[in-house]
């Protein structure tokens, strides 16, 4: 027999490899933080031999869910400014709290957004904010995965002067954690309204210089693109484009306001959208051509943007509204398949993290869920893929493991006090309020 450092057993087991197979009764074998098997569990009782067992009865064992774009410390914004206009919403509401944060403020918004993504069922995500060192502290703490960097501004933020400040904080964040296996640097533009070409010529300087993914906004909203027509003479994309920055491995949040041309271009060099239908939902800022992106091969994951803009971090919800939005906006139901949401929540978040996540089989990362079965919005079970997206709400989750770690199970976090953090962020709130009176 072979030793693997713990064996986890459960009644369904959701692997999302090639083959899309879901097993029954089934077992998963982790050993130095990875996938070391996947199979019946008569079959891995005989072939490992674990350091610990942990048996799911009637749970379902899934891939833990990728969030490719959110900003997690504005979960102490969560409720803040709702029903208004993006530009309004960033320049009256959000704007002015953000000038006067704190590493503390942001490390304690990012720990209770983290604490949301481990209860529902998140197990890495692509985040962008200001302070990110502290954004990644609180990461570290957590114990999930997250590639994130310094938010680039042509504007001062409460963290950086200038623009140049935010790429040398990016680079210094690289440095700090070159080797953690679980956190990972990206260079993050805000957008091509709040960056100058210069500035974004500097920002892809700096992810050449130091082999880093490029991660911004574009083509978020209709006003974006009056802008941008307005001060380059061309749309966001092609703006971009003229850039240098859609290439393999860059992330693009939002895109929702793209043609046709625009999105085989974007096919063409490779890049990753990330989704985030609720936030283009609650900020009108349109339907996202979901379908003609897939169509033409894009890359696709999900995001669900900050709390300020969504209210909830949770990629449960964020699936089950991607896959109807489109459905709506199309007038045709056969769009947005249950897998293909899936599939964007695990596959194409791993490909937009750059990381071998989002599929449970022999050498990827050791980060899956468990689903309750028990619970009354999944039974009877007849498809598990329908569940997963159409009526889980993410309160099922009783497990998250991160690279073979229990981070959280029935209702406990196991790397921080959630009580004392609860109360942290209650200080937050009153000093948002103060900020605001």
């Amino acid at each position: 027999m072979q030793h693997c450092d713990s064996l986890f057993h459960a009644a369904r087991i959701l692997t999302q490899d090639a083959g899309r197979t879901i097993l029954e009764d089934a077992a998963l074998a982790v050993r130095n933080g990875r996938i070391a098997a996947v199979g019946p569990l008569a079959d891995l009782e005989t072939q490992w031999q674990p350091d610990s067992r942990v048996d799911l009865p009637n749970m379902l064992l899934m891939p833990g869910l990728v969030n490719a774009h959110t900003h997690a410390a504005m979960t102490f914004l969560r409720g803040l400014a709702d029903d208004m206009p993006l530009m309004e919403w960033l320049q009256q509401r959000i704007f002015p709290v953000e000038q006067a944060l704190t590493p503390h403020i942001v490390r304690t918004g990012s720990l209770m957004g983290y604490a949301e993504m481990l209860r529902t069922g998140t197990t890495a995500c692509i985040d962008m904010y200001i302070f990110e060192q502290a954004v990644f502290e609180a990461a570290r703490t957590a114990g999930l995965r997250c590639l994130g960097g310094e938010a680039v501004f042509d504007f001062p933020s409460a963290c950086c002067p200038t623009p140049q400040a935010a790429l040398e904080a990016t680079r210094a964040l690289a440095e700090t954690w070159k080797d953690d296996p679980l956190l990972r640097v990206a260079v993050n533009p805000h957008s091509v309204y709040t960056t100058s070409e210069k500035t974004l010529e500097a920002c892809l300087r700096l992810a050449d210089d130091l082999h880093l993914p490029l991660h911004i906004h574009l083509a978020e909203t209709t006003d974006e693109t009056a802008m941008c027509l307005e001060q380059h003479r061309r749309r966001p994309v092609a703006h971009a484009d003229a850039c240098g920055l859609l290439r393999p491995g860059t992330i693009l949040a939002h895109v929702v306001d793209v043609n046709e041309e625009e999105i085989a271009l974007l096919a063409n060099r490779k890049v990753c959208v990330a989704h985030n239908a609720s936030s283009n939902m609650k900020l009108a800022s349109g339907a996202a051509p979901l379908p003609a992106m897939l169509r033409a091969g894009l890359r696709i994951a999900l995001g669900t943007d900050g709390a300020a803009s969504n209210n909830q971090l949770n990629m449960f919800t964020e699936m089950g509204r991607a896959a109807l939005l489109h459905k709506l906006a199309g007038k045709n139901p056969t769009v947005t398949t249950a897998q293909e949401v899936l599939d964007m929540a695990t596959l194409g978040g791993a490909a937009a993290f750059g990381e071998p996540l989002g599929r449970l089989e022999p050498g990827a990362a050791a980060d899956f869920i468990a689903l309750d079965l028990d619970s009354p919005n999944l039974r009877p079970m007849y498809n598990p893929v329908s569940h997963a997206v159409y009526a889980a709400t993410g309160a099922e989750v009783r497990l998250t493991v991160v690279a073979g770690r229990i981070l959280y199970q029935d209702g406990r976090f196991t790397t921080f006090d959630y009580e004392a953090l609860c109360r942290e962020i209650d200080a937050v709130r009153d000093f948002v309020v103060r900020t605001l009176a």
